[in-house]
């Protein structure tokens, strides 16, 4: 983790139970804020409580086939809501854009690296896989821009955690495998990748490479508690790529990706949607203030809702948008 936050005054809390998934990065991320949290209130007790859910018993089927991110928080978000846990740990990229009444994100971390790693024991990068090649990933997303830029390959299906897909890239015979690399680093694998594809070529997922603190909106002392981790200029990013995609309705059926980034004071939002085939695939950007941040999002998924996105939407939704 890259945050190294100035923490608020010392105070003493009751003990805080933290919700994450059983995951190794799940849990790496869930111990990560466990010790800030310890750091900065060293007489309060932090607890982990792992929640199984839909998306981890569901481990073999495409995600686009069963409902998308919110498998993966379902459970979580309700033992969060019910009191059973006082704050949530979320990879951000599986958030849906719309939080249930009650919760909201109370801190978003500094971001880790949002591209995608090429993991491959016999290439160095994508454009070294011979024509035919297999190349293993779960997301929608990748798998659209992966044929926008190679429609030779072939690209397989794969879940599971970074352990189980490198077994598969061997049983599989797979060329390679892509994977973000934010969930690498923080696993202290980064020495299983080549490099990472550029934002040019692969568009990450949004909120790709940061976490979501999720509390209750009313446990307003937990909120100023926690506060001391939230990173502005990660937030005001993510907050765009979310506008974008609660605008497009978006989840993992849909190939949409988006990246904020802050600079010289002005935000700079690209994004894509395209079909399931990768060959109608609409790029966009704008740049805007700080503080219309979710405006910009919005405001670019209607461009390219106009240039040809609401009819790819469409049919993939069954309706207009």
């Amino acid at each position: 983790m890259k945050n190294s936050p100035s923490p608020p005054p010392k105070t003493s809390f009751p003990p805080i139970r933290i919700g994450t998934r059983g995951s190794n990065l799940a849990l790496a991320q869930a111990r990560w804020v466990q010790a800030q949290l310890a750091g900065a209130y060293p007489d309060c007790s932090v607890e982990l409580v792992v929640i199984k859910t839909t998306g981890d018993r569901l481990k073999d089927v495409p995600l686009a086939q069963v409902g998308g991110k919110g498998l993966f928080i379902k459970e979580i978000e309700e033992a969060l809501a019910t009191g059973l846990v006082d704050l949530a740990v979320h990879s951000l990229k599986d958030m849906p854009a719309e939080i249930p009444d009650g919760l909201m994100l109370g801190a978003v971390p500094r971001r880790e690296d949002w591209r995608d790693a090429f993991i491959s024991k016999s290439y160095t990068s994508l454009a070294e896989i011979p024509v035919g090649g297999r190349v293993g990933t779960g997301s929608l997303r990748r798998r659209v821009q992966l044929l926008n830029l190679r429609p030779d390959l072939e690209v397989v299906p794969l879940r599971g955690n970074v352990d189980t897909r490198l077994k598969k890239m061997e049983s599989l015979k797979l060329d390679a495998l892509i994977l973000a690399a934010a969930g690498l680093n923080r696993l202290g694998l980064s020495h299983l990748y080549q490099g990472c594809l550029p934002e040019s070529e692969m568009l990450p997922a949004v909120g790709q490479g940061a976490l979501g603190l999720e509390v209750r909106v009313q446990d307003l002392r937990l909120r100023e508690l926690i506060a001391f981790m939230d990173d502005f200029p990660s937030r005001v990013a993510v907050t765009a790529e979310r506008g974008f995609l609660a605008r497009l309705e978006g989840g993992c059926m849909v190939p949409v990706a988006a990246l904020g980034r802050v600079a010289g004071g002005f935000l700079t939002l690209e994004a894509l949607i395209s079909d399931l085939q990768g060959q109608r695939l609409l790029k966009d950007s704008l740049t805007g203030p700080l503080s219309e941040a979710e405006f910009l999002g919005r405001r670019l998924a209607e461009r390219l809702l106009a240039r040809g996105g609401r009819e790819i939407l469409a049919e993939i939704y069954g309706r207009s948008l």
